[in-house]
């Protein structure tokens, strides 16, 4: 009897029917995922053979040149992120913190709709808005101005995460925590904010991810560079921008390099989210 009964159950309709739909999903999820995979193989086809040591010390020759770097655009692409990571995080994650905790329900629905929008506004927006706001103001571009207008579009991705991460906590925790006579800011600080770090360190490093690979906003703030930054206050260089003038260019060795440089952005978005995911990874006991 057990037998057929298990033999009657594995043929039941509703059981053909689920593996049916796991083998439907799975074929869809490796669909959804093909495109990234063809991206980041062609891009590792084209710019890998680019790479060497000059590629990280030396800058771009001349159009009919061989050889070259693309060390400036790195060392810029790292200052502007920078910048804006200091003006984005901090505010971005205390804007986070007051619409969880401490807002009123009305205000904070407005103030999530306001986030909601400015992330959706097209990037190419937001570099017009930083032009007009620094750019023309200040008489230059400047690495001021680039980062600014990067910090703009990271802005609402790490309110909302933080918001969403704090919601995250039970509720629970926090009446605990007051039960024993913590305070509303001590609760916040010591507890939940802790508890709901590793999300919110996912979402701010999703934030750095955009930024880094943003190039409208820069062509319109940081401009770009062939030599070494100067300073803060004029143009300087980046990898997202170094991609858009070399990748168009018809000189062979200038699209290397923009295969090249490619190739590293996406590989310092890739290391950036490996050591997010390892540095918020809870130790199992």
């Amino acid at each position: 009897m057990p037998s057929k009964s298990l033999e009657y159950n594995q043929s039941h309709p509703r059981n053909w029917l689920g593996l049916l739909l796991t083998i439907v999903s799975f074929v869809f999820l490796a669909i959804a995922l093909l495109p990234l995979g063809l991206v980041i193989a062609y891009v590792v086809i084209k710019g890998a053979s680019r790479l060497d040591f000059g590629l990280f010390t030396q800058l771009p020759p001349a159009p009919l040149q061989d050889g070259g770097g693309i060390a400036h655009a790195m060392v810029g692409t790292f200052v502007l992120v920078g910048i804006a990571c200091l003006m984005a995080i901090p505010v971005g994650i205390l804007g986070g913190i007051y619409l969880s905790e401490f807002s009123s329900p009305r205000v904070g629905q407005w103030i999530r709709f306001a986030a909601n929008v400015l992330s959706g506004v097209p990037s190419i927006i937001m570099g017009i808005f930083a032009y007009g706001v620094l750019v023309v103001t200040m008489g230059s571009f400047s690495a001021i101005a680039g980062g600014f207008a990067l910090a703009v579009l990271m802005l609402p991705i790490i309110v909302r995460t933080t918001d969403e991460a704090l919601k995250l906590v039970p509720q629970e925790v926090r009446w605990a925590s007051v039960g024993v006579g913590a305070s509303n800011f001590h609760t916040v600080l010591q507890i939940v904010l802790p508890a709901a770090l590793p999300a919110i360190l996912t979402g701010t490093t999703l934030a750095i991810a955009r930024a880094a690979g943003e190039t409208a906003p820069l062509i319109f703030t940081a401009l770009y560079s062939q030599f070494w930054m100067q300073g803060l206050m004029g143009p300087i260089p980046s990898l997202s921008v170094l991609i858009y003038n070399f990748a168009t260019v018809p000189y062979e060795n200038q699209q290397q390099l923009a295969w090249a440089a490619s190739l590293i952005l996406v590989a310092l978005v890739l290391i950036t989210s490996i050591l997010s995911r390892l540095s918020t990874r809870r130790p199992k006991y």
